[in-house]
């Protein structure tokens, strides 16, 4: 008879999962905070977005 394989959580790509959210939640607020500095003006969505983006990955050092 085969022994069932005990499974070993996968920590490591978890934390990351975690990481990985947590720097999308952080540039969605930041591109929101600049889309209501620009006046709420529509179609820079995508602007303010890498806008974010960069602002933060600066902070974080990526």
């Amino acid at each position: 008879m085969a022994k069932a394989r005990e499974k070993v959580p996968k920590k490591p790509k978890e934390k990351a999962g975690q990481e990985i959210e947590s720097l999308h939640e952080m540039i969605e607020k930041k591109a929101y905070e600049i889309h209501e500095k620009r006046g709420k003006q529509h179609g820079r969505d995508i602007d303010d977005w890498l806008e974010a983006e960069r602002t933060i990955k600066q902070r974080k050092k990526f």
